[in-house]
């Protein structure tokens, strides 16, 4: 097999041409530091601003509201360390990526319980919220299973505490944020309709650059400087700004959502091939989290007692590029966090598999990958 058949879109996307295009100008001859005083400078700081504009207006968003950072874990750590304090109570979901988990494990942290298909529902935020509560951080759509989370809902159920919180004369303030990483471009993701005060996104799941992301943060909180020095982003965050990098993450994003229903419809249909032509083979193997509420892309399963590894790395021999759970946990070796907290075995969490497709995906690569899947399977698990 010639071209690789790429199938971890949920771990990066390649950059798309038409981002390439417009980042290329401020790579060469549009260098200029947007800080400096000069005509070209000064020119260089109108694209970015507009860059910034642009991010906001597909969030629905101010462009003084957009903090632009150095990818998603960054905006994760501004978020949380900009508004707690040490020993302050915070409320994540037990199927938060490592960005998440990290940061949120420097702190008083309860993890809402998710149910067997990976939702964290409001009830269980609900249950794990106490008077000292300051932050609940629930993801959009988890980066193993896909399974889309009700942000809405949980903003409800955030607001009444709220209000009960005043009725009663508490004072700790109540904010909430969301990794939106995995869901850029899929997903309606309008700040005001989900009902967060601060999101977090990814320009490298979306088909933009690496290393370049977003915090937008409601404009009625003020955060604590993660970076000081020159002052850029408001002062949250300074150091020159990678303006090539904002104006591709805003053409990426506003193409992901431009093309949001269609590319979902083909993604979708991709995915479902793909899955049916497993289970028919394999009648041994479980599709793991919500089947209806997960994003387009994502398929993950499980064979009890496989060794998933091994098959990651028998397919990447043949030319298939799979994973075993969110790149970064399964990079270090340990076990899926997200499976463990469907209550999956240790047997059947170690023999699961993350197929993740995206814009590039064809038909011939999944009857070419599936075909190849299943001979893997069978391989390693002796069936």
């Amino acid at each position: 097999m010639s071209t690789p058949i790429y199938l971890d879109y949920a771990a990066a996307t390649p950059l798309d041409e038409r981002v390439f295009a417009v980042m290329q100008p401020y790579l060469a001859e549009k260098f200029y530091n947007p800080s400096a005083a000069y005509t070209a400078a000064r020119e260089v700081r109108r694209d970015l601003d507009t860059a910034r504009h642009e991010l906001a207006v597909c969030i629905g968003g101010k462009r003084d509201e957009v903090i632009l950072t150095a990818g998603a874990t960054e905006s994760v750590n501004l978020a949380f360390r900009g508004l707690l304090e040490p020993g302050d109570h915070v409320v994540i979901g037990a199927t938060e990526h490592d960005a998440v988990r990290g940061i949120a494990g420097e702190y008083d942290v309860t993890f809402a319980a998710s149910d067997n298909k990976g939702t964290i529902t409001p009830s269980a935020v609900l249950t794990a919220i106490s008077d000292k509560t300051k932050l609940v951080s629930i993801t959009a759509a988890d980066s193993e299973l896909g399974t889309i989370q009700p942000l809405v809902k949980i903003a409800a159920v955030i607001a009444d505490v709220r209000r009960d919180r005043v009725k009663r004369g508490v004072k700790t303030p109540l904010y909430f944020h969301s990794d939106a990483s995995q869901a850029a471009g899929v997903i309606d993701l309008h700040v005001a309709r989900l009902g967060v005060d601060l999101l977090t996104l990814n320009a490298a799941k979306c088909y933009g650059p690496k290393q370049v992301g977003l915090l937008w943060v409601a404009s009625h909180l003020s955060l604590k400087p993660l970076i000081p020095g020159g002052g850029q982003e408001r002062g949250l965050r300074s150091g020159t700004e990678n303006v090539a990098g904002a104006v591709g993450f805003a053409r990426a994003l506003q193409i992901a959502i431009r093309n949001r229903h269609t590319d979902s419809e083909q993604i979708r249909g991709l995915r479902d091939t793909l899955q049916k032509a497993l289970t028919t083979a394999l009648p041994e193997l479980v599709v793991n989290g919500s089947q209806k509420k997960r994003l387009p892309g994502h398929l993950n399963v499980s064979v009890d007692g496989l060794d998933a590894e091994r098959v990651v790395f028998r397919l990447d021999s043949q030319g298939v590029q799979v994973a075993t759970g969110a790149a970064c946990a399964a990079n270090k070796g340990t076990r899926s966090n997200v499976l463990i907290a469907i209550g999956a075995s240790d047997s059947m969490a170690d023999g699961s598999l993350r197929f993740s497709l995206g814009r590039q995906t064809t038909a011939v690569d999944i009857e070419q990958a599936s075909t190849l899947i299943v001979e893997a399977i069978r391989h390693e698990a002796s069936l």
